[in-house]
C-alpha cells in the first residue's frame, strides 16, 4: 500500500467566512470535525493540520491534533499543502479542505482507491449529484463533466451540462436531474502535486478561480470518483447553518466537546 498522508489547509482569513476553520458546529470547531473524520477514515499513516494562524493552531494542538505551520503568503490551499508535502515521506498527498465537516471513509475512500489502484493517475477528486435546481444554478457550487472513463473534462460554477429542450425526459445520460457538484477533496502522488504547485496560473483558472483548471489547461488527467453520499461544504454562513442543522439533526448524544 502507498504511504498516503492527509492536509487540512486551515486558512483563518476567509474572504467569504472569516475565521471559518474556528467556527463552532455544535460543541466543536470545523477544523477539529474534519480532523476527526479523517483520522477516523483509517485511510491514512498521518493526518496533519496546514495553517499559519496561532489562533488555528492553539486550537488544533488544545484537540491533541497535529499541526504544521506554513508560510502567510500562499495564494490556495494547494500551494499551502504543497510546503508541507516537500518534508512529507509520502506517495499520496490527500488535501481534504477544512470546509467539510462530515467528512469521513464513505467521501474519502472512492477518491483515494483509483490512484492505489492504478499508478498511472497522477491526481483525483470527488462529486456527488446535486439534487435541487437551486444549487445547479448557485455559482458557490461547482459543477464538473466527465468523459466515459471517470476522467475530468471541465469544471465551471456555471451549470453545466446546459439541457437542450429537446432531450428526451428520462434519458440516461448519466448526469441525472442537475448534474454532479465537485467536493473540494484532491488526492496527489506527491511528486504531481510538487510540480503542479511550480506552474503559473492559467487563462480559465483566472476566470473561473477554480484552480484544479490549471490541471486540464496543462492537458493533465484529473480523475473524478462519483458517491452519493451527501456532502455540506461550508463556504458561506448559509452553508454553516445548514451544517448546524444537519449537526442538530443527527442528535448530539454522546459526542464530547
Amino acid at each position: 500500500m502507498p504511504k498516503t498522508v492527509a492536509v487540512i489547509p486551515a486558512r483563518y482569513a476567509s474572504s467569504r467566512l472569516p475565521g471559518k476553520p474556528l467556527a463552532p458546529i455544535g460543541p466543536k470547531p470545523m477544523v477539529r470535525r474534519v480532523y476527526e473524520g479523517a483520522t477516523k477514515s483509517a485511510l491514512f499513516d498521518a493526518v496533519l493540520v496546514a495553517t499559519d494562524d496561532e489562533r488555528v493552531r492553539r486550537t488544533v494542538q488544545g484537540f491533541g491534533g497535529t499541526v504544521v505551520m506554513t508560510r502567510t503568503d500562499h495564494a490556495s490551499g494547494t500551494d499551502r499543502v504543497a510546503e508541507v508535502a516537500r518534508t512529507l515521506d509520502a506517495d499520496l498527498v490527500v488535501n481534504i479542505q477544512g470546509d467539510l465537516p462530515f467528512v469521513g471513509r464513505s467521501l474519502l475512500e472512492p477518491a483515494v482507491t483509483p490512484l492505489v489502484a492504478d499508478e498511472s493517475i497522477p491526481m483525483g477528486t470527488l462529486a456527488v449529484p446535486i439534487s435541487d435546481a437551486g444549487r445547479w444554478l448557485d455559482p458557490n457550487v461547482v459543477k464538473v463533466v466527465t468523459d466515459e472513463a471517470g476522467f475530468a473534462l471541465y469544471f465551471s460554477r456555471a451549470p453545466i451540462p446546459a439541457r437542450r429542450s429537446d432531450v428526451a425526459n428520462g434519458e440516461d445520460t448519466g448526469y441525472g436531474l442537475y448534474g454532479w457538484q465537485h467536493v473540494g477533496l484532491y488526492v496527489y502522488r506527491r511528486e504531481f502535486l510538487l510540480r503542479f504547485a511550480t506552474w503559473s496560473t492559467t487563462p480559465l483558472e483566472r476566470l473561473e478561480r477554480l484552480e484544479q483548471l490549471r490541471v486540464l489547461e496543462h492537458g493533465e488527467r484529473l480523475h473524478v470518483a462519483r458517491t452519493s453520499e451527501r456532502v455540506i461544504e461550508v463556504d458561506t454562513e448559509e452553508d454553516l447553518k445548514r451544517a448546524r442543522d444537519f449537526w442538530r439533526a443527527q442528535g448530539t448524544s454522546g459526542e464530547v466537546s
